[in-house]
């Protein structure tokens, strides 16, 4: 406990530790930022419409049944009434999808707008199996879902063969499946088969899905947004990702997802909960994201300054003290502040070089008079310009990161032990002895000359 070793190292590492109060107030600070990009998020999907997920084409068949039971030796008859689904043989979906960034303040958010041409071929020959005379079949429809309504634009319809549809508000069908629906006449559906060709303009925020509701259904879809999030149950069989945008196509049949099983007669489906297709509007590593994960970094960069700090006064013999360590901790810890504030307005490429330039100008004109030489400052001045371009790299090389992580700190440990590797360090855990004062009469018996 008297080794002035061991108070060092404590005085150090109590300094590291108090420097994670600021570092604890900026992380915070990060979270409250993070908070108010959120809500402009939440304001856009309010004021327009959220993420969608495209239900359909499927044909709706009101049936009403009648059947009877026993009751108390008595014949009862009841009734029921179901929607029955008729899913198309073939699904073929191309969409151009257009992303436009809206800012409030000085937060963005995305809203896109797809334009979607919708192809499907049924067959009706199923049909006659519910014909019987208990059973009563009413006007059949199409109806297609979506996730909010308040995003459909304009519908269009091809004819079919010689009749109009039209196009009608609602999903007719309940449960909560916003949509449209189309009427269906009968000579529509005495044909065996028929093709539906569609056109609609869908507008929303965040994800964009479509359910494979097709025996064989395929989607492809063209953006303008170059950082696609490519989610849900199915991964597109092929993409494309440029600067410029993205091309993806998905592809998916009965055999695959069983989705024929989820339209059961009588049963509603949890229309969200089917497999879909899915990409979302994402939003890249931003400043937020970036600076948080530097600020995971700032022990290490600490760490390593007050080990060179540490090690040059055990080479030199010049003597720092402990609220000159926390200054420059405190200097190192304004950078993340410096970083979050100018990342908000200049992005987080050109906040970091400022950051780290203001850093380099304070501690360069401090250390000049802490280490009472030009040279050794500027020294730990590139030090800290170096430890900085690492922490850039840890952050953009996430694939390496961990190695390049531990290649500075094998770096650093080797750097130590080659500078100390003639070093007596029992001569700073001794305390030193009092010299006995000089005496020219007993010079021959003194100890320490």
């Amino acid at each position: 406990m008297k080794s002035p070793l061991f108070w060092k190292v404590s005085t150090l590492l109590g300094c590291i530790l108090l420097l994670l109060i600021p570092l604890f107030m900026v992380s915070n600070l990060i979270s409250e930022r993070v908070s108010y990009r959120n809500d402009v998020e939440n304001t856009l999907r309010q004021s327009t419409s959220g993420p969608q997920q495209l239900v359909g084409p499927l044909i709706a068949i009101p049936v009403t049944e009648i059947y009877y039971k026993i009751e108390e030796k008595k014949k009862v008859e009841y009734k029921r009434s179901y929607l029955h689904f008729l899913l198309p043989d073939t699904l073929l979906i191309e969409g151009n999808q257009r992303v436009e960034s809206r800012s409030i303040g000085i937060y963005d958010g995305q809203i896109w707008n797809n334009e979607l041409s919708i192809k499907a071929q049924f067959t009706t020959e199923k049909l006659a199996q519910l014909k019987g005379e208990t059973i009563t079949l009413g006007q059949p429809f199409i109806t297609v879902g979506v996730g909010d309504a308040r995003g459909i634009g304009a519908v269009n319809v091809s004819k079919i063969g010689d009749e109009t549809l039209v196009v009608e508000p609602g999903s007719g069908v309940s449960g909560q499946l916003p949509g449209v629906h189309i009427p269906l006449t009968s000579k529509v559906m005495a044909s065996k088969t028929f093709a539906l060709d569609m056109t609609l303009n869908l507008a929303g925020t965040g994800s964009f899905s479509v359910v494979p509701v097709g025996r064989s259904s395929e989607l492809t879809l063209n953006s303008n947004w170059p950082h696609p999030g490519f989610m849900g149950d199915y991964l597109p069989v092929k993409h494309q990702i440029s600067a410029s945008g993205f091309q993806a196509h998905w592809q998916s049949s009965w055999f695959a997802n069983n989705l024929e099983s989820q339209f059961s007669d009588g049963e509603i489906p949890e229309w969200h909960a089917i497999p879909a297709f899915s990409v979302t509007v994402a939003t890249p590593a931003d400043q937020y994201q970036l600076t948080d994960r530097a600020i995971k970094y700032a022990i290490l960069l600490i760490t390593l300054t007050f080990m060179a700090f540490f090690v040059f006064e055990t080479l030199t013999g010049l003597r720092l003290h402990p609220m000159q360590y926390l200054l420059v901790g405190l200097s190192l810890v304004l950078f993340y502040l410096v970083l979050l504030a100018l990342s908000e307005h200049v992005g987080f490429t050109k906040a970091w070089i400022t950051a780290s330039l203001v850093g380099v100008l304070m501690n360069g004109v401090y250390l000049q008079a802490v280490l009472k030489s030009g040279k050794r400052s500027g020294m730990f001045v590139l030090a800290l310009l170096g430890l900085d371009v690492v922490m850039w790299f840890l952050l953009r090389s996430e694939d390496s990161a961990l190695l390049l992580g531990s290649a500075v700190l094998a770096l650093a440990l080797f750097t130590v032990m080659y500078l100390t590797r003639h070093f007596d360090w029992y001569s700073l855990s001794q305390a030193k002895r009092a010299v006995p004062p000089t005496d020219v009469d007993n010079d021959a018996m003194r100890i320490w000359k």
